[in-house]
């Protein structure tokens, strides 16, 4: 599903020749009759797109409507994902799990930038190495090698918490739209970015990085000399992130392979057709599709005739791709996806979109409107939005009614067993937490849905619709993550 399509340096050119020539091309508006592109009529600009360009690493998946939560008998009776209809809008994904090579790319450069005056925050990226310690087995040889050496690179990152992995994803953003910049010839390359001196998309859009400009685009608008790229332009991506739980299940279903039409003729158990986990195809058969445990004890196979070829994890980019050419839906590593967990979804559930976690937050003002500096790290300010302050105009919307949403319709207080019948709290338990972690419940509003079998799992947990938790600041040797993207415009590619 990958496009065929012009290069990244070809599409900037063409965006670089939009903006120089657009005075030549001047279109009229269709509501005012007001010349478009032209300085004379105040500079308003509008350029053309034609398609999104695929991120580096990333597939479009191609979205849809599915059935969503089990597809086969619940053996460990959690009923924590019950059948239901979503729809899902197309999104790109990473076509393979995040490699050991890509975060020591990531590691070197918050190293590099922040190392000598802000330390912690590069030995904060660092995984947990430790994650591979048994007390009853000798595998300090993983504690010691398996992030650093090269013969494991391509192998997937393990001991990343929810925590990290986001923070991921963020700074990916940033490295491949400042990329985008200095491939387009508005920025040159800076190596000696250094703390809050950095490339980072929201100061950038915002007015607070400047960075070494190589060719400063001049505005239509009068009452300005050059200006910035925007989000109007169209060549900046949209943001790097953790798939959804619903886009993750549907994109590991990869059920495109299946569907004639507006029909799917072979619903599937795991990522490929059949109710068993090895090939059938004549020149693979009985090779195993993914890398899992195949009984109790029995990580590898015999010898000289592996039944997946790995102990621990494997390479990434081992066995088949799905349908939508993503590589170890099912085995290998679980992964982690954006989504808070609740046991029960069917009935919380939006149809569309499905999601559990919303913080709403805006960038933090000072009293005369202006935004915040960005902090030392080179990070614009942000606040949760309130329904105290009338810039959030929080009265007037009917759609959302405060910052925090992830525990709406199950575990606020209006649904606690401290809420009275007659509709008044009881005010000496306003502050009390429904789920209070450790205490009374495993689930909080820091508890995140992990997904997909791994290495150490039986063949039940490589079913899609399967799901588990972890709180988001803890790491496991069995799981990582991929990265997402959404997907502007028409949900098809071009082609």
């Amino acid at each position: 599903m990958k496009r065929s399509s012009i290069t990244y340096t070809l599409y900037v050119s063409f965006f670089l020749f939009l903006i120089l020539f657009s005075s030549c091309n001047k279109k009229v508006s269709s509501s005012t009759n007001w010349t478009l592109n032209d300085s004379k009529n105040g500079g308003f600009q509008v350029v053309p797109f034609y398609e999104q360009e695929t991120g580096p690493g990333l597939i479009l998946i191609e979205g849809g409507r599915f059935t969503m939560g089990a597809v086969e008998q619940d053996v460990v009776y959690q009923w924590n994902n019950e059948p239901r209809t979503q729809s899902v809008s197309s999104f790109y994904m990473d076509e393979t799990e995040i490699k050991n090579v890509d975060w020591r790319e990531y590691v070197f450069w918050l190293n590099r930038v922040y190392g000598a005056d802000y330390p912690q925050v590069w030995v904060s990226a660092l995984p947990d190495t430790l994650a591979w310690r048994d007390e009853l087995a000798y595998t300090e040889p993983y504690v010691e090698l398996y992030y650093r050496h090269p013969a494991y690179s391509s192998y997937p990152v393990v001991g990343v918490s929810w925590l990290q992995a986001t923070d991921y994803c963020v700074w990916r953003t940033d490295r491949v739209n400042e990329w985008i910049l200095i491939k387009s010839g508005i920025l040159k390359t800076n190596p000696n970015q250094v703390n809050g001196d950095n490339f980072n998309l929201d100061t950038y859009l915002k007015g607070q990085y400047e960075g070494l400009v190589k060719d400063e685009i001049l505005d239509l608008n009068p009452n300005n000399e050059f200006r910035k790229v925007r989000i109007e332009d169209g060549i900046l991506l949209p943001r790097y992130r953790l798939p959804t739980e619903a886009e993750w299940e549907f994109a590991a279903l990869g059920l495109i392979g299946n569907t004639i039409d507006d029909r799917i003729l072979d619903r599937r158990v795991y990522p490929w057709n059949g109710h068993w986990v090895r090939n059938k195809k004549d020149v693979w058969q009985g090779q195993m599709m993914a890398n899992i445990t195949r009984a109790k004890g029995d990580y590898m196979g015999l010898a000289s005739s592996l039944n997946d070829g790995a102990d621990i994890t494997a390479p990434v980019k081992s066995y088949w791709p799905n349908d939508y050419g993503l590589y170890q839906m099912a085995g290998n590593v679980s992964e982690w996806v954006m989504d808070v967990y609740r046991p029960q979804t069917l009935n919380d559930a939006n149809e569309f979109r499905s999601f559990r976690g919303n913080v709403y937050e805006t960038y933090a003002k000072d009293a005369d409107g202006y935004y915040l500096e960005k902090d030392s790290l080179g990070k614009m300010v942000m606040r949760n939005v309130d329904v105290k302050n009338p810039e959030d105009e929080l009265d007037k919307k009917r759609n959302y009614k405060r910052a925090q949403n992830i525990d709406f319709l199950d575990g606020e207080f209006s649904s606690s067993v401290y809420f009275n019948d007659d509709g008044m709290a009881d005010p000496s338990k306003e502050n009390k937490l429904m789920y209070e972690t450790n205490i009374h419940s495993l689930i909080s509003n820091k508890t995140r849905v992990y997904k997909g079998g791994n290495w150490k799992d039986r063949a039940y947990w490589m079913a899609p619709g399967s799901r588990r938790f972890l709180d988001e600041n803890q790491d496991q040797d069995n799981i990582g993550f991929r990265c997402a993207m959404h997907r502007v415009g028409k949900p098809t590619s071009w082609d």
